[in-house]
């Protein structure tokens, strides 16, 4: 009885579904979602690692602001936020080898470094997030959301990249070798 209540209620839901998919709005939801994912991708493709980061706080404050509907769910936001405002600081300094002497002096154990380079905070917020995204993946979404998660990884792996290749070119250390950044 219990089983044929829920498949009744699953086919409802489901038959529901397909109706709003129909509508005109979904149909203008779905093609900005697309005309978003499109933008987000082009973004991590211009190689601007500052409109990277500018974007993916952009995509974060609407999450927070939108959906936002649980406390680890605001915390996780606020924390990725926090993260990727002192990646910004990083990126800005990452090019003069006076002030990033400091960093790479703070990260100068093994353990602090990867592929020879600082594990500073930015490349952490990177990693970081990339992380969250990828759980985010594993959620119920639709195809366009998927996608741009997929985007916004994709960016913050490219974010990650082109930082390494800064600290590399400040630091005097050989160029990164291809394939050797991994999140």
């Amino acid at each position: 009885m219990k089983l044929a209540k829920l498949a009744t209620l699953l086919a409802l839901k489901e038959g529901y579904i397909k109706d709003i998919a129909t509508t005109q709005t979904n149909r203008k939801l779905q093609n900005t979602n697309k005309a978003l994912v499109d933008h987000v991708w082009h973004v991590g493709q211009s190689g601007d690692l500052g409109n990277i980061i500018e974007t993916e706080k952009s995509l974060l404050l609407d999450e927070l602001n939108k959906y936002a509907n649980s406390k680890a769910m605001v915390t996780s936001l606020k924390n990725a936020l926090t993260e990727l405002k002192a990646a910004e600081h990083l990126v800005k300094i990452v090019g003069d080898k006076k002030e990033y002497k400091s960093v790479d002096e703070a990260h100068s154990l093994p353990k602090n470094r990867k592929n020879g380079l600082p594990w500073d905070e930015a490349q952490q917020a990177f990693s970081s997030h990339y992380a969250r995204l990828v759980n985010q993946d594993k959620s119920r979404l639709d195809d366009e959301e998927k996608k741009l998660i997929d985007a916004r990884k994709t960016n913050m792996f490219t974010a990650r990249k082109i930082y390494a290749e800064k600290q590399a070119q400040t630091l005097g250390i050989s160029p990164i070798k291809k394939g050797s950044i991994k999140i």
